[in-house]
Order: C-alpha cells, then structure tokens, then sequence
C-alpha cells in the first residue's frame, strides 16, 4: 500500500495548504479561543514545530478567509467573520551577520507593508515608521490592526556568539517592539512567536500586558501531534510506513513513539509528537533523526562545549524551578531553560509543593541527535577518516566476543584526541569520564546499554545477543585495571544479570592521566 496523500512538509502557508488540498491536523479551535479573548500573546516553541503554520491560520482568519475554513472547527464556533488590517513580520528566513543586515530585514518587512498603507518621509527610524503604518492602516480600514510576529527574537538567537552585536540589536529591538504598548488603543490583536523567550528584552519587560501561554494547560496541545492527532488523521501512511518496513501497524505505531513522542509543553499535558519528523517519516517511508538534521543552534553547541557543562546530568533528568523555565538570559551559563526552550529537554514531571519541573530528553531522536552532535565537539576526530573508532565498530566486535579487539579499538580511538581538544572548563579525568559516558549512551541506539555515575554500580554495562559486558573506569593517579576489576567484583555488579542466559564479560579499564588515553584492562 502507498500513500497518495499531500503531505505538509515544509509548508508554512495556511492558505496554499488548505487550496492545495493538503492534510491538515485541525488547530482551528485555538485561533477561536484566543482570538475571542483578544489580549497580546507570546507562544514559545521549539523550531519545526508549526508555529509559523498556526501564524499563517491566524493571518487567514483575521483577513476573513471564511471559505479556507470550512469543514474545520472553527466554522462550527465562528458566526460572525470579519476582515482586518494584517501585519505579517517574520524574522524567520534571514541571517543577521551584523547590525547593517539586521536593519536591512526591518526595512524589508517596513516596506512590504508601507507598499500597502502608504509612507510618511518624515518618518525614519523603523519604530516611528511602524508606529505610523499602525496608525494608517487603523484609520484607512476602520478596522483595528492585527500584529503577528514571527521568530520575534531570531535576530538575538543567531548573534548569541557575538555579545556585542546581540546587545545592539537588543536595543534596537527594544524600541520597536515598544510600538506595540504604546499603539494599543489601535490594535485587534497582537501574537509572537519563537523558541526563546529572553527576560531582557523589552518585550518581556516594557510591554507587560503580553500574555506568555507557552506553559498554559489549555494551549499545550496548540503546535505539534498529539496520539490522538496522529491515530486519527494519519492511519494510511501508518499502513503505509508498515508495509514498507515489514512492520506490524502496531509495531509501527510503537517505532514511532520511541523516536518521535515525548514532549509535554505545560504541567499537565498530552503526549505531543515532533510534527516535523512525523510527516518526513511518512513522506519518506524511513525512519531517521530528520528534526536533529536540521541543525543544531551553533552558539549552543559551542557554549555547552567551552564552559564544560555537565551534560551527563541530562540522562536521570534535571530539576528546574517554574520561575526560570521560560527565563533566559544570554549572559548566562544555566542552558537549562535554553535546552528545553529549544526543544532537546521537555517538561516529565511537576511538583506542586516544590513548583518544580524535572526535565528529560523526550524521545530517542533528540537523545541520540543531540550526542551525535557533541561528540565532535568534545573530540574532533570522532567521525573523521582518521578516527579508527566508531559506535558500531565497537558493537560489531563485542558481538562476536572479540573484548580485545574492543579495547584496541577503543586505545586507538583515544590516542587520537589531542590535547587542546578538552575544554578548559573540564578536567582530564571529567573528560574522559564524559567521552566514555557518550560513546557507551551512543551505542544505545543498537544494543541495551546501562549507563551510570559510578555511586555503587558499574560504570557502563552493554549487552547483545549472547553476552554482557560490565566495564569499571579508573584513573592511574589513584587506581589500576585490577582496582576496576575487583570494584565489580565486591559491589556485585554481575549479581543481577546471573539468571540471564547470556556469557557475563567483566572488563577493568585503567586510564593514563599523564600520556591521556586507555593504559590497560583486565578481562575477567
């Protein structure tokens, strides 16, 4: 069986989809609910996630497209149907190298609208212009104006590696979007998107009455696929990613739970599935990482690499306080709120006494993306034509029980990191800790793995088909392979795998401090 359907990948456009006959999962209610309260809104999401789709279903509706609605819900709710002046910005699709490119996609947005509600010459700096166009179209329509704004802070997200031009822009920024409080009495609506939402930006500071409905219960559900989204507007491309992988619709169904569900945007929330993903799993009958493949934000990748964030605190899941959630600062060093802003940590749980989120990876596309991505950072040679070492290297070897053909490999790997590669932030011994800890959580995409901080167990356990390995790391300034060896032996670490059928492999590994690679191991 294959799919015929015209799946939405990459249209953004609620018009052209909606013409083109598109599948579309039904968010028509959202607009009803927000457009009736009428109050500003900011609605943070990871990219990729259809805000700019929501963005455009909301221009059509304020513009009174009742005929692109029907069939939908909101053409049960809506009686009335009314046309307003719309103001599209979208930041999304330009980079700002500088300050100059940053104004030049301000005018840019200025003109395409000045070409519609005329211009003043005497009006010059992009806040006095939009202030006036505001006005203009407010007097010219009889209408009160509609503001959506997309990517509101793409500008500060794409020069965080550059302070000094992102405070530039912060500032001019800061006094074009204090348009908005102070045009108020001539605005319908006002809605703005992006990913982080920044605590110094005026936005968040000057204009006080935007409502943040990021973590709002009733609008967790209001970007990305619910289950019930998914089971009950995609059921012939499940049947058709089955057929095509020799799958059962329930193992299917299952596959794509594990790769692609997971996230939570509120303290109680639905399971949501990335929309991205889901759709290019179904346009190409695969599964991959395609979200991750996407890009990973450059500046966070290298701030997590240079100030020797503790990544591996991330796989038991990390508390944060409601307060810094949605809180960032650029200056700062927590990428917690960051890392979950963006997508690659999600909401698992809430304390109410303690008003406290515990955050995790939401699936293993972003688990394993997101390592896949750092690793090279940490160590450049990973990955290259000169590394000698690799994830399913090592699997392939252990699976035939070649244990020292493993550590070989792995000596091999090691001796390639040079020097400068460890972060200045990271000591030698929390270095390697750290490499350790993302090669064997990297090998969990192909084989079961356990990996722990070392308070009383192994420090990583692999198993395949016929065998598990149990490894003990130590430093040659304070321990030798035979202390690895014999720590697994006295804590028990074998004890719970006896019962299994599988041959037990006890392995002591011992590091150089000083020549800064695998010294020795004992097998046992």
């Amino acid at each position: 069986m294959n799919t015929v359907r015209k799946l939405s990948i990459g249209i953004q456009d609620f018009e052209k989809l909606r013409k083109e006959n598109f599948v579309y999962v039904d968010k028509t209610q959202y607009v009803y609910q927000l457009a009736q309260l009428g109050v500003p809104y900011f609605l943070g999401r990871p990219r990729r996630f259809g805000k700019s789709l929501f963005l455009s279903t909301l221009k059509a509706y304020f513009e009174g497209k009742k005929e692109l609605f029907e069939g939908l819900k909101i053409a049960e709710l809506e009686k009335e149907w009314s046309q307003y002046p719309v103001f599209y910005l979208d930041f999304n699709r330009e980079s700002f190298t500088d300050l100059e490119s940053f104004n030049a996609v301000l005018d840019k947005n200025l003109r395409q609208l000045e070409e519609v509600w005329g211009k003043d010459e005497l009006d010059k700096t992009p806040a006095i212009r939009f202030s006036g166009l505001i006005q203009r179209a407010c007097k010219k329509s009889g209408k009160h104006v509609v503001v959506l704004i997309d990517e509101y802070d793409k500008p500060l997200i794409a020069t965080m590696d550059n302070l000094t031009l992102n405070e530039d822009i912060r500032k001019h920024l800061k006094g074009f979007y204090s348009v908005l409080k102070a045009e108020d009495a001539h605005l319908k609506f006002v809605f703005l998107t992006d990913v982080t939402k920044f605590s110094k930006v005026s936005v968040f500071s000057d204009l006080n009455q935007l409502v943040d409905i990021s973590l709002n219960e009733k609008f967790a559900e209001i970007c990305g696929i619910s289950e019930e989204e998914l089971l009950q507007n995609f059921q012939p491309e499940i049947q058709a990613l089955a057929e095509c992988r020799r799958m059962s619709y329930n193992e299917t169904v299952a596959k794509l739970k594990q790769l692609y569900d997971g996230y939570h945007f509120a303290k109680v929330s639905a399971d949501i599935y990335n929309p991205f993903s889901i759709l290019n799993t179904f346009g190409n009958l695969d599964f991959a990482y395609y979200w991750f493949a996407t890009g990973t934000p450059t500046f966070l990748v290298k701030r997590l690499t240079k100030t020797g964030f503790d990544i591996p605190i991330l796989e038991n899941d990390v508390a944060i306080d409601a307060n810094s959630l949605m809180d960032y600062r650029a200056e700062s060093e927590d990428y917690v709120p960051l890392l979950y802003q963006s997508g690659y940590l999600t909401i698992k749980e809430y304390d109410r006494e303690l008003d406290e989120y515990t955050l995790g990876f939401p699936n293993e596309e972003v688990k394993y993306g997101f390592l896949n991505e750092l690793l090279p950072q940490f160590t450049p040679s990973f990955g290259t034509s000169s590394s000698k070492f690799s994830a399913k290297g090592f699997i392939k070897l252990l699976r035939v029980g070649d244990i020292e053909g493993t550590m070989k490999m792995l000596q091999a790997y090691f001796a390639t990191i040079e020097y400068d590669a460890i972060p200045k932030a990271l000591q030698i011994e929390k270095f390697y800790q750290f490499v350790f800890w993302q090669l064997f959580t990297l090998m969990g995409q192909f084989v079961q793995t356990e990996v722990k901080s070392n308070k009383g167990r192994a420090d990583a356990v692999v198993k395949t088909a016929d065998s598990i390995y149990i490894f003990e790391f130590k430093m040659d300034d304070n321990a030798t392979a035979e202390d690895a060896l014999k720590q697994i032996n006295s804590k028990d670490c074998a004890i719970p795998y006896t019962t299994d059928h599988r041959k037990i492999a006890k392995i002591g590994v011992e590091f150089s401090q000083t020549e800064r690679g695998v010294k020795r191991w004992l097998i046992e």
